[in-house]
């Protein structure tokens, strides 16, 4: 029995110690860290962060509000798609790409700036009506009077002509756009 006892002791003690390890590899004696909001995304990615104006669908011939930025990063707007890649966009279509998750980068020359393309298509599949209806793609507008490429993400905005900055910008808020499925009308009724 002594011998019997002895193994039963080892298999427990190593049973023990293996759960052991495996919950200080996996952080779970730590405790967790992390500090999500009630979208689930972090505030503290890569650009500018302005207040989030909401995502509220502008009623027939209302105004659009004042914008904390421009070009706008969140805010009520008339639902409108951006069927088009490499042309010029309205605030509405902006606000709608937005707030489903897409990226933009803007720029003002005729023609996107060399390798915006190429960061674009690093970080998502080809544009396409499909891909930006859903959130999944980054669309490339031209806005005149831009000083430089401009970055915009669901309340971020990076101004930036550098290929890493902008292409961590769009890698890190593609896909998080308004987050919200309560769908409001804005406006006059």
């Amino acid at each position: 029995m002594g011998k019997w006892l002895e193994r039963t002791l080892i298999v427990v003690v190593s049973l023990a110690v293996a759960i052991g390890v495996i919950a200080l590899l996996s952080g779970g004696l730590a405790g967790s860290r992390d500090d999500p909001g009630v979208s689930g995304r972090s505030a503290s990615g890569p650009g500018h962060q302005f207040r989030d104006q909401g995502d509220g669908q502008l009623a027939p011939g209302a105004a659009h509000p004042d914008y904390d930025s421009d070009p706008p990063t969140s805010g009520a707007h008339r639902p409108a798609p951006v069927t088009r890649n490499e042309a010029s966009i309205s605030d509405d279509q902006l606000l709608q790409a937005l707030a489903l998750g897409d990226v933009v980068f803007m720029y003002s020359t005729p023609k996107p700036p060399r390798g915006l393309r190429t960061i674009a298509d690093e970080v998502a599949p080809d544009f396409t009506p499909y891909l930006a209806a859903h959130g999944q793609t980054v669309i490339l507008a031209r806005r005149g009077g831009l000083p430089t490429i401009t970055a915009l993400a669901w309340t971020h905005m990076l101004r930036s002509n550098s290929a890493a900055a902008l292409k961590e910008f769009a890698q890190y808020w593609l896909g998080r756009g308004a987050g919200t499925s309560v769908s409001r009308i804005v406006g006059n009724h």
